[in-house]
């Protein structure tokens, strides 16, 4: 394998200048409707315009010039953006917490009504016990004094129990809105697979472990020339594609890997327990293996051609933290961008 050394750090936004212009372009709409510069409010739109989202396109139109910030903030929820989905998270804690409150205030309400009826029956009990000539009038009035204060009691702790049971449930909805959109969070909306951040936890867990991070393999997998595909066959076929992908990828895996679509065009597989001779035969299978069985017409009629893609390999044992051993594995990558005859390219080697 050629190594993957200095000369192929090259930026890799210079291989992609339509970057820049994507940019440029989202911030002119941006200001066009008057709409904050907020990084939720980039995602959201480059969604729209970069990731041509029709329908979310659609209702951003919907709203008409200068959307409120709030409604572009229910768009980027119903479309389940990461960045949005750290907003309801956020907002669901603070919806939990207030309920929470409220539940301890019932609960406290609940202990006022039961001291002032332990207060009633010890008052009674003093008169009873000290007015051994009570006539049985004043006795009854007590008693039904002590029936009034039970009665008082019972109803409250029975209104307080309803609403509790309310609160347990609507905990309960919160509990699960919150988890949902904590899984939305770390998961491409287009394959299913894990995103960067989930991505990043796991590489991170990797080196928290007391035997260390050593023996795993981390692959950077890029899809050569997605861009051109998606312009001439469409987006939509371009994510039929990265499903079939996707779906490649989880059964090239066995159960203690891990896969993830990382960026638009790109994937990243974490491989345990494996060598660097190991490593690179895996990765020349997984090259073929896609080589093989993808192909990106958009119809039977169109002229069939085969995907091809690029891996970078890096082992854990040749870097030191999780951002170490993501940069070796970019390297890598971009040797193997750089160099069309040698597609697997891998850190050191």
């Amino acid at each position: 394998m050629q190594n993957a050394s200095a000369n192929a750090l090259v930026p890799r936004e210079a291989a992609r200048p339509a970057d820049v212009a994507d940019i440029q372009k989202i911030a002119q709409h941006l200001a066009r409707l008057n709409v904050t510069a907020l990084p939720r409010n980039y995602e959201l739109f480059h969604e729209a315009i970069v990731g041509l989202n029709a329908g979310l396109a659609q209702d951003i139109a919907a709203l008409g010039p200068q959307p409120q910030q709030a409604m572009l903030d229910e768009l980027g929820l119903k479309y389940r953006l990461v960045g949005h989905c750290g907003l309801a998270g956020e907002a669901s804690r603070n919806e939990a917490s207030r309920m929470l409150r409220e539940v301890a205030e019932r609960l406290a309400e609940g202990l006022r009504h039961r001291d002032a009826f332990a207060r009633a029956c010890s008052t009674i009990l003093k008169s009873v016990s000290g007015h051994d000539d009570q006539s049985l009038a004043a006795f009854i009035g007590e008693v039904d004094y002590l029936s009034a204060s039970l009665a008082a009691v019972l109803s409250a702790e029975t209104e307080i129990g309803a609403r509790l049971e309310d609160d347990i449930r609507r905990l309960e909805r919160l509990e699960r809105g919150i988890s949902a959109m904590q899984s939305a969070s770390v998961a491409d909306r287009i394959t299913g697979l894990p995103n960067r951040i989930a991505l990043n936890r796991v590489i991170s867990a990797l080196y928290e472990r007391e035997e260390g991070a050593a023996g795993s393999a981390l692959f950077m997998v890029d899809i050569d020339n997605f861009t051109e595909l998606n312009d001439t066959y469409g987006t939509q076929a371009g994510n039929r594609l990265l499903k079939k992908l996707a779906g490649l990828f989880r059964k090239s895996v066995k159960k203690n890997d891990f896969v993830a679509r990382t960026e638009a065009d790109e994937f990243a597989v974490l491989f345990a327990n494996v060598g660097m001779q190991d490593a690179i035969a895996i990765a020349e299978r997984l090259r073929a293996s896609v080589e093989d069985n993808l192909v990106f017409a958009a119809s039977d009629k169109a002229d069939r051609g085969r995907l091809t893609i690029s891996i970078g390999v890096a082992l854990s044992t040749d870097a030191a933290t999780p951002g170490q051993l993501q940069a070796n594995a970019r390297v890598a990558l971009l040797a193997a961008q750089s160099n069309p005859r040698r597609p697997v390219q891998a850190f050191g080697h």
